[in-house]
């Protein structure tokens, strides 16, 4: 007889593979279950974490296995924050999330202060600590306003910048009060706390981004990027405690730090974002949830007025400073309701205020019974605002997320074209995979996700080796697509002249961009240059991209971008010109702007409607252009907008360009653009640089600034 060894069913749960099994089913079935009814699954999590933890039905004990991968998901909450921000908006929006910084700050901070002064009888110590519960905020419903499809929008963007602001404050103020408690609070400890802060802020924002651009530069593997990615959001959150302050400030700090280098559209973003929401963020959730105790509020009246003033002072007051940023900057209606649905959640800061606030005794009775800076009625009202706070958030995010959502759904649609994106990557050669398949990810619309196709031209005289190589080839790119969640289409083509396999795909597939890679220690032959220019450029609606990387496009800082004179007249200008912009906004890297008067005047009349970091430089000849050229330093690319031979933005020195590049910039990146030649009409009707409102449809622009 073989005896079974059965886990114990004794509660609370023991056995680990028992309490992972419960949490994985939870956090199944919360989205299922409450997706049908319109709430949240943020809440459910929450309300789970309540019912299973040790102030429910005891079937899980808010142990030490759940704490760490708990304050792993709030720590990854803050990260994401930092790490989706669009840096260009956050330095447009910077004085305005400043502004709400410090609404949001203060106004809690003063109701808070009169509350428990005047109120509830708190010394003034004590009422300021009191105060500063409600200043703080966590973005709890970030992932679900994310997932939306509205992270980028003005009002999340301020209320992130204004998040980072009133939570140091409010963390500042808790070190300065248990300071003042302790009796420490002198000239010493500000200039340590000053000093201590500002060697973090320094350390994680200057060195971080050198230490993760040669890490990615030295190591492809997927998995290594990955735990590297853990090991800076855990090394910042440490530095930051030691520094003094919260470790979630350290954990948005690391994502603004790397915020450059793991671009938007990269699969490496993927597994950050996929890995945060399936399970660490969820499992925070339940943590927070596993705190709630619905029987403290049934053993004393003055808990539940404490959490009552507590619940009232902290949303109301948040209410108020979404209302004020609001009015102040003159943003719609549903961004402010953005605002305060994502800055009315307390949860982590509160938290941990509240329970360092709880274990300072400050003095005895004559009984010996301790009195604590904060005592167990602010404590146990905590618990309630994070719920009740959590559950306003939550609802008033999503409703209000959901209006922008599909307000920029319609706006997208409204200029969306009748032709779609097809960018034709023509992979050949194993080294060049990668580098093409990260380029085409970074250069697409967001809204395309399936109309990616890669090409090996097989030689029919070759033809075994040929199949074995190309099938090796075509798999590893669709691999490295669906890595990012996009569909990636291989396609073979049995022909012994390569152009024409590749021609022929263009006119069949109606390809709008076509993307060729040149190896690291390759350059322009003399073959390859006349293949191009009597062979790939004489499609006349395709786009014509000739790439050349050395490094992974997402560690290069700045990009020289070279525009010809008269360029603003090629047919095939706007669309050229949202790839380059496009490799600005998904790999935040800063764009320097070299052309004319002319065509410079274009651009910046452009610009206003493009969230990207650029500056510009006029040129007015060649000799200009070259300077410019020869100025990249390490860690900078090159991008060239080309011409075809007898178009209007064509000159003669073009010719001298493959040369110059193989001599000179075998070890940078660079891109050369051949815009199409079709009429302007044609890419009137059937392109458009619509990007979730950023860009606007390209027959406007063209009249706008022709007009």
């Amino acid at each position: 007889m073989i005896l079974l060894n059965l886990p114990s069913l004794a509660l609370p749960l023991e056995d680990p593979v028992l309490k992972f099994l419960v949490v994985l089913v939870i956090i199944l079935g919360a989205p299922i279950l409450l997706n049908k009814i319109k709430v949240p699954h943020l809440l459910g999590l929450i309300m789970a974490g309540a019912v299973i933890g040790p102030n429910g039905l005891n079937i899980l004990a808010r142990d030490s296995s759940i704490v760490v991968t708990g304050t792993t998901g709030l720590l990854y909450i803050m990260f994401l924050a930092g790490l989706e921000i669009d840096m260009g908006d956050f330095k447009r929006n910077k004085w305005k999330s400043l502004t709400f910084g410090v609404y949001t700050f203060t106004i809690p901070l003063v109701l808070g202060y009169l509350g428990g002064y005047y109120l509830l009888g708190f010394t003034p110590l004590t009422s300021i600590l009191f105060a500063s519960l409600f200043s703080s905020h966590t973005l709890i419903a970030y992932p679900l306003v994310s997932r939306l499809g509205v992270a980028k929008n003005r009002a999340v963007n301020i209320t992130v910048g204004g998040t980072m602001i009133t939570d140091i404050l409010a963390l500042l103020v808790l070190a300065v009060s248990v300071g003042m408690a302790k009796g420490e609070v002198g000239s010493a400890f500000w200039i340590e706390l000053s000093l201590s802060v500002a060697v973090f802020g320094l350390v994680v924002l200057l060195l971080f981004p050198v230490i993760g651009r040669w890490f990615f530069k030295k190591v492809n593997d997927k998995i290594s990027q990955y735990i590297f990615v853990l090991v800076m959001i855990y090394l910042a959150a440490l530095l930051a405690e030691l520094a003094g302050v919260e470790a979630i400030i350290g954990a948005f700090l690391a994502g603004l730090a790397l915020n450059r280098l793991i671009p938007h559209t990269s699969s490496l973003m993927n597994r950050v974002e996929f890995v945060g929401n399936a399970l660490f963020i969820p499992f925070f959730l339940i943590s927070v949830g596993m705190l709630i105790d619905f029987t403290v509020f049934f053993k004393s009246l003055e808990t539940i007025k404490v959490a009552a003033l507590m619940t009232g002072v902290s949303i109301g007051a948040k209410y108020l400073a979404a209302v004020v940023t609001q009015k102040t900057f003159r943003l719609r209606q549903e961004e402010g309701g953005l605002i305060f649905g994502l800055s009315s959640a307390s949860a982590a800061a509160t938290l941990a205020a509240v329970l360092v606030g709880y274990n300072i005794i400050i003095s005895e009775t004559e009984t010996g019974e301790p009195i604590r800076l904060l005592n167990e009625h602010v404590l146990n009202g905590s618990i309630l605002m994070i719920l009740v706070s959590c559950t306003v958030s939550s609802f008033v995010s999503m409703a209000n997320a959901q209006k922008i959502a599909d307000r920029d759904h319609e706006d997208t649609v409204a200029s969306n074209s009748s032709e779609e994106e097809r960018i034709l990557l023509a992979v050949n050669y194993p080294d060049t995979v990668e580098k093409m398949v990260n380029l085409a990810l970074i250069i697409k619309a967001k809204t395309n996700t399936d109309r990616l196709l890669a090409l090996n031209v097989i030689n029919e005289e070759k033809k075994e080796s040929s199949e074995k190589n190309a099938e090796k080839i075509l798999h590893n790119a669709v691999q490295m697509a669906s890595a990012a969640d996009v569909s990636l289409q291989p396609l073979t083509r049995y022909d012994n002249d390569v152009i024409n396999g590749i021609n022929n795909v263009i006119k069949e597939k109606k390809i709008t961009d076509l993307v060729i890679g040149l190896g690291g220690s390759k350059g322009f032959s003399p073959s390859f240059v006349y293949n191009l220019y009597n062979g790939y450029l004489q499609n006349e609606n395709t786009t014509v991209l000739v790439y050349h990387a050395v490094q992974p496009i997402a560690t290069v800082k700045r990009h020289v971008v070279v525009l010809p004179p008269k360029s603003h007249h090629e047919p095939g200008f706007f669309p050229a010109l949202l790839r380059i912009w496009n490799v600005a906004r998904n790999s935040r890297a800063r764009l320097s702007f070299y052309a004319d008067l002319s065509t410079l005047d274009v651009l910046q009349k452009i610009i206003r409607k493009v969230s990207i970091e650029a500056d510009f430089t006029p040129t007015h000849n060649w000799q200009d252009m070259e300077r410019a050229v020869q100025s990249l330093d390490d860690n900078e690319g090159l991008i060239l907008l080309m011409a075809k031979r007898n178009t209007a933005s064509y000159v003669p020195q073009m010719r001298l360009i493959p040369d110059m590049l193989n001599s000179y910039f075998r070890d940078k990146n660079y891109l050369l653009v051949f815009p199409h030649t079709s009429s302007v009409e044609e890419v009137t009707e059937a392109r458009s640089v619509n990007n979730h409102g950023d860009f606007v449809e390209i027959g406007n622009v063209i009249g706008n600034v022709f007009r």
